[in-house]
């Protein structure tokens, strides 16, 4: 849970700073790439981590990750100019990937499957928590202090977290393999520079350069003839990175797609609901955040009470029943009145957390229990990795989307000369005597059909998550027990009557 914190916390605790970074180091133009440089990293690393833990074991990984991450935090705080930093948070980001992955995978190592919910409900609470207290600490020590100890805030959390790991973790020896292991370094440098070209042209499309210029274009085209050349890669590799069974076994593939779908669709809250609170609602940074954050209150609880739902149904049928309720709540958001109450769309986030965490912890522990410990890393791997790549396009197909609405609704707005990028909307709304009352009635109300079709878009993804489930899911999860395993495992994997029993 340590570990994970370093790389929950991240985000959300340098978010805060971005006014003092840019005002010490400059860098205004780029300064989004703190943050899209540490998420390009977590995201291609994912896959060869993953493969590393099953070749070597997730102690080593995980030791290797925590100091990664601890040495980029270091130079982190060190860094002379914007280019260092960013630099430095993809070092952070090699370390994160490392975390996310392996972090998983070792909490269904070490627990049952009638355990593991309660692990991962835990585990599930370091993110709600990191929602809450980091905008907070980062805030305080930014304003207080210096930025620069939102990084070195990490070391002292990272040392008590490599102690734990170094003295505790006791993997279940195994029989050594009557050959070296072979890594695939050729496959996952591949992986590594096709995502780095994909999200990279999602990241910056639309923002540094418009979509359909030649930088744009060029990094699609790269990034799409590099997916060609990895394909090839990995099947004539001998032990790939991303290995072919992981999409020809039905629920590996549904719940990588399913997980994908989710990531697109998390995008409508986690990036636009707080700028619907605070250019519709009126409501400050602070309060803003609360109304996202009442998500992640109800997303543990649901998760860690999900295994009375699909011990009893199957993890097939309980994930369609909290997506379900996922799409009927994402369609609802565009029904709020105008300007409407916070309290509006915070029960709304309240219940989508609910029907979330319903959905994604019961796929993640089904399709880690149907696999044995010399896969299990890989699997994590993927239906996180998909997760994440989820998310980048979710960020560029609904930022495109978001621009368009506004722009097209700003065409008839009784003064000239508005902005038509809903980042610059949002600023310029900050700014009381920016607008006069009419106009400003009027771009608020271009924000909100903005944000209610990016929530109706939300929907579609969550219609898509739910067709990947019914179409390709298997209706029982073939669970695998194995001996290393204790007795009621077995038993809770194969009662009888029980959706999820092995065939």
């Amino acid at each position: 849970m340590l570990g994970m914190a370093l790389a929950a916390i991240d985000g959300t605790i340098v978010s805060t700073a971005v006014p003092q970074i840019v005002g010490d180091l400059g860098g205004l133009t780029v300064f989004s790439w703190l943050f899209s440089g540490y998420l390009l990293a977590v995201t291609v690393t994912l896959p060869l981590y993953g493969k590393l833990s099953d070749t070597f074991g997730r102690k080593p990984v995980l030791i290797a990750g925590i100091i990664l991450f601890l040495v980029g935090s270091v130079l982190c705080a060190a860094a002379w100019n914007m280019a260092a930093l960013i630099a430095f948070r993809i070092v952070q980001g090699l370390g994160g990937g490392a975390l996310q992955g392996t972090v998983q995978t070792i909490a269904a190592d070490l627990y049952p499957l009638k355990e593991r919910p309660r692990i991962q409900a835990k585990l599930s609470t370091v993110w709600a928590t990191s929602a809450v207290a980091g905008p907070v600490v980062g805030g305080l020590l930014a304003g207080y202090a210096d930025w620069r100890w939102i990084f070195l805030i990490n070391l002292p959390v990272g040392a008590v977290a490599l102690w734990l790991v170094v003295r505790h973790l006791h993997e279940p020896s195994r029989p050594r393999p009557a050959t070296r292991p072979k890594v695939d370094w050729a496959g996952a440098l591949a992986v590594f520079a096709t995502g780095s070209l994909l999200l990279t042209a999602l990241v910056q499309g639309g923002v540094a350069w418009p979509w359909l210029s030649a930088p744009s274009l060029g990094l699609l085209g790269a990034s799409a003839a590099l997916a060609a050349l990895t394909v090839v890669i990995e099947r004539r590799a001998a032990e790939p990175i991303i290995p072919g069974w992981v999409w020809r076994r039905r629920t590996i593939a549904s719940v990588n797609l399913a997980l994908g779908a989710m990531g697109l669709l998390m995008v409508a809250p986690t990036v636009f609901l707080p700028t619907y609170a605070q250019s519709v609602l009126g409501l400050g940074p602070i309060a803003a955040g609360f109304v996202l954050s009442v998500m992640t209150l109800s997303w543990p609880v649901s998760a860690a009470l999900s295994d009375r739902v699909y011990n009893r149904i199957g993890f097939r049928r309980t994930a369609m029943i909290g997506m379900s309720a996922a799409l009927l709540i994402l369609l609802a958001f565009p029904l709020l009145p105008y300007p409407g109450e916070p309290w509006h769309p915070a029960l709304l986030m309240l219940l989508l957390g609910a029907a979330l965490g319903l959905f994604q912890l019961p796929l993640i522990v089904g399709v880690q229990s149907t696999v044995g410990w010399a896969e299990r890393g890989t699997t994590t791997a993927s239906v996180l990795f998909c997760r994440q790549v989820g998310q980048s396009i979710g960020a560029a197909l609904f930022g495109a989307v978001a621009n368009g609405v506004l722009a097209a609704r700003l065409l008839d707005a009784p003064v000239d000369g508005l902005p038509g990028d809903l980042d610059a909307v949002t600023r310029a709304l900050e700014d009381p005597g920016a607008f006069s009352a009419a106009a400003t009635d009027h771009v608020r109300r271009a924000v909100d059909a903005a944000v209610d079709y990016v929530y109706i878009g939300a929907a579609g993804a969550a219609a898509l998550a739910l067709l990947a489930l019914i179409t390709l899911a298997p209706r029982r999860f073939p669970i695998i027990t194995e001996p290393t395993e204790p007795t009621e495992a077995a038993g809770t994997a194969g009662a009888p009557g029980r959706q999820d029993a092995a065939s």
